[in-house]
């Protein structure tokens, strides 16, 4: 497997569209649209807040971080891909954490 992502090197933001029922559909990531290939596992994290920001809103949801593990292609004839992707507490932004090669 090879990594994109190091724990060196920020993480790259990404777009992601999801279902109705919440979950990842497709992922936009370095010019391409990667379209969800199985059923993505999701749970959740706890986030070292106090080491990223210096305040935190009151009531804010800092603590639990979502996650996503999705295997994606770009094509029907493309290889799988394994993406990570965590959404960036106190936003909705979402980042790719790492992509691998398919297992």
């Amino acid at each position: 497997m090879t990594a994109v992502q190091s724990e060196a090197e920020p993480a790259a933001a990404v777009d992601v569209r999801f279902t109705l029922a919440g979950e990842p559909l497709a992922i936009r990531f370095n010019g391409n649209v990667w379209a969800v290939a199985a059923d993505p596992v999701r749970w959740f994290e706890r986030e070292p807040w106090w080491e990223t920001q210096p305040r935190v809103p009151v009531g804010a949801a800092v603590v639990d971080v979502a996650v996503w593990r999705v295997q994606v292609r770009i094509n029907s004839a493309s290889p799988l891909r394994t993406m990570e992707i965590r959404r960036r507490p106190t936003t909705e932004q979402w980042i790719l954490a790492s992509i691998d090669d398919a297992a």
